[in-house]
């Protein structure tokens, strides 16, 4: 009972991560749209925050895991 319980919350975090990463990055490509000329920093800002999700998703994940 507990392995599936913990595979639902990994589910869950890496659905988390999918949505979070898309809503960055669908964001990202609305803001160089607008403003061509900042499409540097805004891509720069896009992979930190890409990246902080996954970690976070990461963590919840082992968390998840970890539960079982």
């Amino acid at each position: 009972m507990t392995g599936s319980i913990a595979a639902l919350g990994a589910g869950l975090a890496v659905i988390g991560a999918g949505i979070g990463i898309g809503q960055v990055g669908g964001k990202a490509m609305e803001g160089i749209s607008r403003q061509p000329e900042a499409a540097s920093k805004i891509q720069t800002a896009m992979i930190i925050a890409a990246a902080l999700v996954e970690g976070v998703a990461l963590f919840g994940v082992v968390v998840a895991l970890l539960g079982k």
